[in-house]
């Protein structure tokens, strides 16, 4: 008896190309290495997108602010990659480019996406299959009959069943990394609706105390040890809620910038200036050195002033009493750099890195470690990185003190030098101010703040009483709670606007919500400004200016 002819071995290129459904192989920084017709047919493509990035060959729909499947499919094939384990993405709407015109058509698919791991383990190619689900979807939105969408869900069962059948175990991984992702997406949701609202909740009682220790400081002008005491730790308190906001927004990547050209200096000697009392306690003391020319960047001011705060903040709580901390703004070729140096504490070098994640410390947690949540560091980094910069951090060891170093790029083009405005030259004139605050405690406070300033002040609790108030009496300005128990501060602001006489007030948002679309919000409904809480008693009244003869 002859031997078995050897079977010819399989041409796994044809192979793929024969594939009926739609897949691409791509590299692991998703460019397209090969193409199947299958996948061509679907999207009207040509072979000409082998070797471009898969999002620009398939970009979202820029006339579509909801479209999200560049940001869907990107989460999905950067968790192939960094697991090195299928990831299988839930029903996508993701349009398709139809034509030269820049129209979009509507579609909807069912993506699996597949990591294929070298000898080494590493991940090689990531296999992208996608099933073009669009008829489905149309048929169970419009209602068509029973018959056809059951024979179509009968067709995606078959269809499903065959890919599980080729590689069971891979769709149980799926599975089970599927129900971890929704659990984890389900908890980061959790965890950044009570992290909003708890910080929300705190600034209303903080507001209150800062208000009520401003009060305090003007009755007792011969000053009082726990003065002191009370600004301290409110300003901590203030900025350990700013912290769990910004912390939040940081590990989910909504901080957003509104880019100026700023003059670094300003900024240091601003922020310096509001942090320097906090180094008069035990001794310690603050060093400024700025240069005496501009040093012009394109930046928010707020968030760089915020980046400068927690550093300084950092090295006021790691410096020992009599320490000392040195902020020094320089530039150095096509770069501002700004050091803030201290000689506290310090820390191994090789835990440099480290200090810049979420709820680090330069020691552990114990009855010595300093206050704070360990998200200052954190959210300095990511806004130096939004503004295209870079963060380190430097020690020599443990007690030898810590240096801290921003870089920002310098713009290439010039400005004329900026000029510093001038201060108002008027007299402030009493106002009719009507305060709008369910907080009774801070609503009294703010109330005797400003009528010590000579003020005329009305307060209410309710939206329903704010516009009976304006109503029946014309006032200068309105300081509007966002939340208030019966009316939103929004709404109060649109029907005040409404009546005849509405565009001659000043309104005022006062809240605890300050991401930016909260200022988008009550920029629309009407305000004139959004002031977070717990708003200081100095920059209430330089906000009352402009309205002041």
């Amino acid at each position: 008896m002859s031997a078995p002819r050897p079977l010819p071995a399989p041409d796994f290129r044809r192979l793929f190309d024969a594939t009926p459904s739609p897949s691409l192989v791509l590299a692991p920084d998703f460019t397209i290495v090969e193409v199947n017709r299958a996948y061509l047919t679907a999207t009207h493509t040509t072979r000409d997108i082998v070797g471009r990035p898969v999002f620009e060959v398939l970009p979202d729909n820029p006339d579509d602010p909801s479209a999200d499947g560049v940001r869907n499919l990107r989460r999905s094939l950067e968790t192939a990659v960094a697991s090195g384990r299928t990831d299988t993405m839930a029903l996508q709407r993701y349009d398709l480019p139809s034509g030269d015109d820049g129209a979009f058509t509507e579609r909807y698919w069912s993506f699996v996406n597949t990591p294929v791991l070298d000898p080494e383990g590493h991940v090689a190619h990531v296999i992208h299959r996608g099933e073009d689900v669009t008829e489905f979807v149309c048929q169970r939105r419009v209602g068509r009959a029973r018959e056809r969408a059951e024979g179509m869900e009968i067709d995606l069962f078959v269809r499903a069943r065959e890919i599980r059948e080729v590689n069971e175990q891979l769709r149980m991984v799926n599975l089970e990394l599927d129900a971890a992702g929704r659990r984890s997406r389900e908890e980061q949701r959790a965890k950044d609706r009570f992290i909003a609202t708890l910080a929300h909740e705190v600034r209303n009682p903080l507001a209150a105390a800062t208000a009520a220790t401003e009060l305090l400081s003007l009755d007792l002008s011969g000053g009082h040890p726990a003065l002191s005491v009370l600004e301290r730790q409110l300003a901590t308190l203030a900025r350990m809620s700013n912290d769990l906001l910004d912390g939040a927004r940081a590990v989910t990547g909504r901080l957003e910038l509104v880019r100026e050209r700023a003059d670094l200096r300003t900024v240091v000697d601003s922020t310096c200036a509001d942090i320097r009392g906090l180094f008069a306690h035990e001794n310690r003391t603050l060093d400024v050195r700025v240069p005496t020319e501009p040093v012009l960047v394109d930046g928010d001011r707020l968030r760089l002033a915020q980046v400068l705060t927690n550093l300084v903040s950092n090295a006021l709580k790691y410096t020992l009493p009599g320490g000392h901390t040195t902020v020094r703004l320089t530039t150095e070729r096509d770069e501002a750099v700004l050091r803030v140096q201290d000689d506290g504490i310090g820390f191994a070098p090789d835990q440099a890195a480290e200090l810049f994640g979420v709820f680090m410390r330069a020691v552990p947690a114990g009855p010595r470690a300093p206050e704070g949540l360990g998200l200052g560091l954190s959210v300095a980094r990511t806004l130096t990185e939004l503004h295209d910069g870079t963060i380190t951090a430097q020690s020599d060891g443990p007690g030898t003190g810590a240096v801290f170093t921003v870089r920002l790029p310098l713009p290439s083009s010039t400005t004329p030098e900026l000029s510093l405005p001038k201060p108002p030259d008027h007299k402030r004139r009493e106002l009719a101010i009507l305060i709008a605050e369910d907080n009774a405690d801070l609503a009294a406070t703010y109330r005797t703040l400003l009528e010590r300033h000579g003020h005329y002040v009305t307060t209410v609790h309710t939206g329903a009483d704010a516009l009976t108030a304006t109503e029946s009496q014309l006032f200068d300005v309105v300081l509007c709670d966002l939340g208030l128990p019966d009316l939103d501060g929004c709404t109060v602001a649109r029907r005040i606007r409404s009546r005849p006489h509405g565009t001659k007030l000043r309104l005022i948002a006062v809240s605890g919500f300050t991401h930016p679309t909260d200022h988008a919000r009550s920029r629309s409904a009407g305000f004139d400004a959004h002031l977070p809480k717990p708003l200081p008693l100095a920059e209430l009244l330089e906000l009352l200016d402009p309205v002041e003869d």
